[in-house]
């Protein structure tokens, strides 16, 4: 288990020093078992973190998304969470600014992550395959920027459905409705 542990980390830092050392403007941490993003790694972009506009974290084991990583982290345009535990998010994702994509798909979230509402750039959300049942129509309407909300697999109920264009300038993806079982 610790070699494996051991191997896990040095792949974490390989990735974030070809990050770094590239000055490049992402960085993939996807299917490295995370379970927290490691405090290490701050310290080690330091210099670059400006220059980060996409991180991958998915399929990884996370919980949660500390506010420091999205304060840290201030310039992303696209963020993928998906395939992971997380059932929220910090209230400073708003901060992100120039967010335009972030993947949700595939992970805990029983409601629409409202901080999300306030995301000025946004333009994609994918929440496929959560457990979301209730979506905050009106705000969602209110989202200048956005283009396209995936809410497939998801238990939304049927006031959603209603959020058809002209409401919504939106593309809003949804699995097709069972049919009513008929007595």
């Amino acid at each position: 288990l610790q070699k494996r542990m051991g191997e896990a980390v040095a792949r974490v830092a390989r990735k974030v020093n070809d990050t770094v050392e590239n000055k490049a403007d992402s960085l993939d941490l996807a299917n490295c078992k995370l379970m927290a993003f490691p405090v290490g790694i701050y310290k080690a972009m330091r210099s670059v973190t400006e220059g980060i506009q996409r991180i991958s974290l998915a399929n990884n084991e996370l919980k949660s998304i500390s506010s420091r990583f999205v304060t840290t982290f201030s310039q992303l345009t696209e963020l993928n969470l998906a395939g992971n535990y997380l059932h929220r998010l910090p209230e400073e994702i708003t901060s992100l600014l120039r967010l335009r994509s972030i993947d949700l798909s595939r992970n805990r979230f029983r409601r629409f992550p409202e901080p999300l509402a306030t995301v000025p750039a946004l333009e994609t959300i994918d929440l496929e395959e959560n457990e979301i049942a209730e979506v905050p129509t009106d705000k969602l309407a209110s989202m200048a920027s956005l283009r396209s909300l995936n809410l497939r697999a998801n238990p939304v109920g049927p006031e959603v459905r209603l959020l058809l264009p002209p409401l919504v300038p939106f593309h809003l993806l949804l699995s097709p409705e069972e049919p009513t079982p008929k007595a």
